[in-house]
């Protein structure tokens, strides 16, 4: 399928030294080469590595935001011809086989916006503190937006070319998540849950943090 259309995955870093070569080889050898990393102002090797893995890499002067790190990836995959964007965790706990089932809705114009669910699997293998708060996100989001999903703040999703054009994403931290949402519901962009699986190490749910931090934009 990345042969006929053109296919960008936008990887937001900071401070990713420890995981961004596996991401990058998951990717590749999942056949999507086209990958972008934003390093948003890491003060580890993040940037060395993601050049030495042949990627294109933007590095922000300084820590901006997951938020920020996804607009300007996506910013400039819209610049060089992307059809399709792909945002995906610098951390480790997405799967590039997963991506395949994200892009073929937009591939056959079912809709322009895929959003993973880790919920939507019956094998879901959440952890109990963190299934809470994300239900309880789930609730937040369908107040304020109408929109009944599953897994609200799931980092993994895929934008069309023209959902990437209309949606402006301003806030600069995981809030982004809860934004994007919100774009969808007011422009009316039609959209899919794809179940996908998260990979959960010791280091992805230290960085938990960032599901808290999401919650910031209610």
């Amino acid at each position: 399928m990345e042969n006929k259309v053109n296919i960008y995955v936008v990887v937001p870093a900071y401070n990713e030294e420890n995981t961004i070569s596996d991401v990058i080889t998951n990717l590749k050898n999942n056949n999507y080469k086209n990958i972008i990393v934003i390093d948003d102002g890491s003060t580890d090797s993040t940037y060395k590595i993601a050049k030495e893995n042949k990627t294109i890499v933007i590095k922000h002067p300084i820590n901006l935001g997951a938020g920020a790190a996804v607009k300007t990836g996506t910013d400039y995959a819209l610049s060089i011809g992307a059809d399709i964007i792909i945002i995906f965790d610098a951390d480790g706990q997405h799967m590039a086989k997963d991506i395949n089932n994200l892009i073929k809705p937009i591939i056959n114009k079912e809709v322009d916006v895929t959003l993973g669910s880790r919920f939507l699997d019956k094998k879901s293998n959440v952890p109990l503190l963190k299934k809470i708060i994300l239900k309880g996100g789930v609730v937040l989001v369908f107040l304020m937006y109408g929109i009944l999903l599953t897994d609200a703040h799931n980092g993994l999703k895929a934008l069309s070319r023209k959902a990437a054009e209309r949606i402006i994403i301003n806030a600069r931290g995981w809030e982004y998540c809860s934004e994007i949402i919100e774009e969808i519901k007011i422009k009316k962009i039609k959209y899919k849950e794809i179940p996908v699986t998260i990979k959960y190490s010791s280091y992805s749910i230290k960085k938990g943090q960032k599901i808290y931090n999401s919650l910031n934009y209610f």
